[in-house]
């Protein structure tokens, strides 16, 4: 294996490692903030690496607006497993760390959803959500006239989404 072939297996490894110490899905983001702010890789290496592990169905991937969350799948867990001597005691001390210290960051970006779409009848679906863990604490559809509302209301959504649902509950207790 090349020294390049080595560092993309490596950097791989931490990406499946980053997926599997949290409970919800991140961002491409999320995870090349980290890889970038510590200089492990570059950018376009870094797309790379994410395209590869997706081709190879070792992470999932969803599109959620303007946004790509990543997942880490079975297969990602099980190849982990053979490869996580590739992690030094160093890398991983740097991403647990990472992951605490960013940890409210993190999950409040991946727990509030907005995404919207075009329906069979010709208006727009604008989907939001929030979520806890695996459990969904709010889930709307709005049936929307046109794209411009349904992308604003998503944008609203995700900056006063806790207005939003505390306004909701008081209304509803």
């Amino acid at each position: 294996m090349t020294a390049n072939g080595a560092y993309q297996t490596l950097y791989k490894v931490i990406v499946l490692y980053i997926l599997s110490r949290v409970d919800e899905p991140l961002t491409r983001t999320q995870i090349s903030d980290f890889m970038l702010e510590r200089d492990y890789t570059d950018y376009l290496t870094l797309q790379t690496v994410f395209a590869q592990l997706s081709e190879n169905g070792l992470i999932a991937e969803k599109k959620a607006h303007n946004r790509t969350l990543l997942m880490l799948t079975d297969e990602g867990n099980a190849t982990l497993s053979m490869f996580a001597s590739e992690l030094t005691d160093e890398i991983r001390r740097d991403i647990d760390s990472y992951l605490k210290s960013h940890a409210k960051a993190l999950k409040q970006a991946c727990s509030i959803t907005a995404d919207y779409h075009k329906t069979a009848g010709g208006s727009y679906a604008a989907n939001l959500a929030i979520r806890e863990r695996r459990d969904t604490l709010l889930s709307l559809t709005l049936s929307l006239p046109d794209e411009e509302l349904a992308r604003n209301i998503c944008d609203n959504w995700t900056s006063r989404h806790e207005e939003i649902y505390a306004l909701l509950m008081d209304k509803l207790m």
